[in-house]
């Protein structure tokens, strides 16, 4: 059971993730996150040094869902299925949790960044889909960049129309992919270039990612 403590520091939490995800990062100020959260300015400062620290435990805690989440997708099941995994349950937790919409606009520090939250978790799945892949494919790599930029793609258009966000539309799209998928497991040529061609695409879109697609060195776990 959380103490008062607690329980106050988490609607601190919850407050400015709401006022950011339904909103924007300067909606998260003093006086409106203290009216949300239903607590004196007091209350607020003996918790956070700052704003910044705070939307900073709102990056921590998406962080740590985020993370769950590809745990959870890549830890049972059909290898070659866990990208749909974990579109599905990442494009359903943007859609559902105000926490996890939030803080994907946030940088560690709780500014809006570079780099965010978002080209963190891009890099995580580039990072994921190529080390599950490694023994399964002939590229892994290009397998990576394709899912990076699929979900890329859905995070984005999602926040103007929450349809790509519904687990159909991911369902929808991998019943497209997971043949290339399966093709390039049995070592298809034809898969493969296809795949370098998209990774190429891929490549190209990292530049509005922020080359958060291929900073698979600096990944944080």
């Amino acid at each position: 059971m959380q103490t008062r403590s607690e329980q106050t520091r988490q609607a601190l939490v919850r407050a400015a993730a709401e006022l950011i995800a339904n909103g924007r990062l300067a909606d998260a100020g003093l006086v409106n996150i203290c009216r949300r959260a239903g607590v004196s300015r007091g209350a607020l400062y003996h918790h956070f040094s700052s704003i910044a620290e705070l939307n900073a435990a709102v990056y921590e805690q998406a962080h740590e869902r985020v993370v769950a989440l590809m745990d959870e997708a890549f830890g049972g099941g059909p290898v070659e299925d866990a990208p749909e995994r974990l579109l599905i349950a990442f494009c359903e937790a943007l859609r559902t949790e105000e926490l996890v919409r939030a803080g994907i606009q946030l940088a560690v520090d709780g500014s809006a960044g570079p780099p965010r939250l978002r080209d963190d978790v891009l890099t995580l799945v580039r990072g994921r889909v190529a080390d599950t892949h490694r023994d399964a494919v002939p590229a892994p790599e290009d397998l990576a960049d394709l899912a990076v930029v699929v979900a890329a793609g859905l995070e984005t258009l999602g926040h103007t129309d929450a349809e790509w966000w519904d687990a159909r539309t991911s369902k929808r799209l991998w019943a497209l992919l997971r043949p290339l998928f399966s093709v390039a497991a049995v070592g298809g040529a034809g898969a493969v270039s296809a795949i370098g061609a998209v990774g190429a695409v891929g490549s190209a879109g990292a530049a509005g990612t922020e080359g958060a697609g291929r900073r698979g060195e600096g990944e944080r776990v």
